[in-house]
């Protein structure tokens, strides 16, 4: 699969730098894979959660972090939306965020 936005998962890792080891291995996995659906998906990440045909939710570093994805699985690419701590994650509707390009 094709990661758009490596950039901003690079800028997550930073801002938690407990997660970098678990996104950089997410990352690596992700790019090395090829998924026709989100069925074949959970069978890879069977903790996956598939919010939508499209929309899925990976539990990062033991569940302490969300990320959040797009996948175009007939193109092959994956889209970063959002990342944040469990909590963060809560406050959010992860089936409507959109994501937003933010300059910290």
């Amino acid at each position: 699969m094709r990661v758009i936005a490596t950039n901003t998962i690079r800028k997550y890792w930073e801002k938690y730098p407990a997660t970098e080891q678990s996104l950089k291995s997410w990352l690596q996995e992700v790019e090395q894979v090829t998924w026709n659906s989100p069925q074949e998906l959970k069978l890879m990440y069977r903790n996956a959660s598939i919010l939508t045909g499209k929309r899925v939710v990976f539990n990062i570093n033991g569940n302490r972090f969300r990320l959040i994805v797009d996948i175009e699985f007939r193109l092959k690419i994956v889209f970063v939306v959002w990342f944040g701590t469990h909590s963060e994650y809560d406050l959010i509707d992860a089936k409507i965020i959109s994501y937003v390009n933010k300059t910290d």
